[in-house]
């Protein structure tokens, strides 16, 4: 969905918007694929923050059909109105590390309940985030790392009935395998508005052995 935002800001020059005085609420909540000139994915970034790399000439290459068109101000000498086309994916200029290593995606409970999908890996059941804890399989009580490989999502009744206890002690077996997911992975399971363009570029970087899961 092509979608636009007009700023109305009338300002001297050429210059699409009042961005330095900030930007009204989008419709949606479009986000961009940021890539470093080299094509490594970096994070999603919000539509405003693509603006000012328009802005700033900042833009190397960009991939897709353009979703969001940014009319800006209006300028004073020709009467035109400024407009920016965003394209969902956009790569900035500047230093990058082609052999740059994958970033593993920080521990915290947002990432791990959609890593497993919100459902418990002991019952089964789906629950919301303040339903759901976050379980060690090994408990740290017997040296168990707070680490992906080792954490699961639970809902409060079996992380309370495994207490202190390995799957195994408790009869729990799990219903997945925990994994550190990869940094792919981690920006495809933070965003529920990927756009089409984005995710055929996404699925296409992610790990062989995950592609179809």
């Amino acid at each position: 969905m092509h979608e636009v935002i007009d700023l109305r800001a009338d300002v001297p020059g050429d210059v699409p918007g009042n961005v330095a005085g900030g930007f009204p609420s989008p419709s949606a909540s479009t986000r961009v694929l940021a890539l470093d000139a080299g094509g490594r994915i970096l994070d999603w970034i919000s539509w405003q923050d693509a603006v000012c790399l328009y802005v700033r000439d900042a833009v190397a290459w960009t991939l897709g059909t353009p979703c969001l068109s940014v009319h800006g101000g209006i300028n004073r000498v020709s009467g035109r109105q400024s407009i920016i086309e965003l394209h969902p994916i956009v790569a900035s200029t500047g230093h990058c590390r082609s052999h740059a290593l994958d970033p593993s995606p920080a521990l915290t409970n947002a990432a791990l309940f959609a890593r497993d999908r919100y459902i418990c890996l002991y019952c089964g059941s789906h629950g919301q985030r303040g339903e759901l804890t976050r379980d060690h399989v090994i408990p740290t009580s017997r040296g168990g790392r707070d680490a992906w490989e080792n954490v699961v999502t639970a809902c409060v009744a079996c992380n309370l009935r495994k207490g202190s206890r390995t799957p195994q002690q408790a009869s729990m077996p799990l219903l997945a395998v925990p994994y550190r997911p990869s940094w792919v992975e981690h920006l495809i399971l933070s965003n529920r508005n990927i756009l089409a363009d984005q995710m055929e570029f996404l699925v296409g970087h992610l790990p062989k052995k995950r592609r179809k899961s």
